[in-house]
């Protein structure tokens, strides 16, 4: 397994947070990571500045021009990881049956959208930890 995508809402926020996050622990660079958004409500938008602020926090790189992008039916991807459990389900209607075994729930429960709860810190906790349990998931297939 070699490419994975991210997916929230608007690809503001989340998914690009993991999508980071992820990057920045794989240090052997053996994956191909991206994040998408299931709407295109913020599409081309800048990741979202609490984001930003996280990441520059703890150090993780990011690339600032990154704009919001729309997931479609049309992408390939190895694993599809919802951030929460409205992601998975549109995601799985926009599969329409074609890659649902691919579309995974990224953590029991989800990730709550900081752009509601304002809590960017504990976004970052739980998508740290997510990450590092995806990472060993994915290594553990290999």
């Amino acid at each position: 397994m070699k490419e994975i995508v991210f997916v929230c809402l608007g690809n503001i926020c989340r998914s690009p947070m993991a999508e980071f996050v992820m990057k920045e622990l794989d240090q052997g660079k053996s994956l191909h990571i991206e994040s998408r958004a299931t709407s295109s409500w913020e599409h081309g938008n800048p990741v979202h500045q609490g984001t930003q602020k996280i990441l520059r926090k703890y150090a993780i790189s990011f690339d600032s021009s990154k704009g919001s992008q729309q997931i479609s039916q049309a992408e390939f991807f190895d694993l599809v990881v919802g951030m929460d459990e409205s992601n998975v389900e549109d995601l799985l209607q926009i599969s329409a049956g074609h890659y649902d075994d691919k579309i995974k729930l990224f953590r029991p429960g989800g990730v709550p959208d900081p752009w509601y709860t304002g809590d960017f810190e504990e976004t970052y906790k739980l998508v740290t930890a997510g990450c590092r349990d995806w990472l060993q998931w994915i290594k553990d297939r290999q």
